[in-house]
């Protein structure tokens, strides 16, 4: 709430990092620290790969403002080889996207307009809601205007959903990400395949306390296949 969707800041750290000549492989996790407010007009990214292994890369990434740090992000590049595989998490059992009405902008949100969100559960509160048990959303999403999927766009996919105080409490409070945690499970082969198909997502907090709280999110393709868990840590005002 003081700046730019955090999903867009890590996704564009992220790229940084993707674009760099030296890059290995595929990402793998990104952190991103948010230290202040990204403002209006330029900026500039440092993406420094600090160690190459034989499989993983070690990168600190940094967004600096008129010669301040605004954001700070650590990220893990590698190639992946074949190897046993299962998934443990579930898939929400929901219906196909197309049985689930998109849900409008509400006007006030920007970033909200350049996706494509269709609720399952756990709507944005309308102002008017009531307090709730738990603070789960389960959600279809793509961009809009419809773009293949890639581990840019899934990066800011996975800061779609809204704080988890205001579905909690029902109300709107001020809150803003403070630190988020990025894994993915997919590589650039498994996001081609998703297309420009929407994905499943889900996210719900674990505590909440003393001005923060956790949140998590899974994102899966329309496949069933898991492609990023996200967790991330968020200040509110209450």
């Amino acid at each position: 709430m003081v700046g730019p969707f955090g999903g867009i800041t890590a996704a564009t750290l992220l790229r940084a990092a993707e674009q760099h000549p030296g890059r290995l492989g595929d990402p793998l996790a990104l952190t991103v620290n948010f230290a202040g407010p990204v403002a209006d007009g330029p900026f500039e990214i440092t993406a420094t790969p600090v160690r190459t292994n034989r499989s993983t890369q070690h990168w600190s990434i940094t967004l600096t403002q008129d010669g301040t740090v605004a954001t700070t992000a650590t990220a893990v590049f590698g190639t992946g080889r074949p190897t046993w595989s299962a998934t443990e998490i579930a898939r929400p059992d929901v219906g196909a996207p197309e049985d689930v009405p998109v849900r409008p902008s509400p006007g006030h949100v920007a970033f909200v307009d350049n996706y494509e969100i269709r609720f399952v559960e756990g709507a944005l509160p309308d102002g008017v809601s009531t307090a709730r048990p738990d603070s789960t959303t389960t959600l279809w999403v793509r961009d809009a205007p419809a773009r293949p999927l890639d581990h840019t766009a899934l990066a800011a996919l996975c800061d779609v959903f809204y704080p988890r105080v205001l579905l909690r409490t029902g109300r709107f409070v001020p809150a803003g990400t403070v630190s988020l945690t990025t894994y993915f499970h997919a590589d650039a082969a498994r996001l081609a395949e998703q297309g420009d198909r929407p994905v499943l997502g889900t996210a719900r907090a674990g505590a909440f306390g003393h001005g923060f709280f956790d949140q998590s999110a899974r994102l899966w393709g329309r496949d069933g296949a898991l492609l990023a868990t996200s967790h991330q840590w968020v200040y509110f005002k209450d």
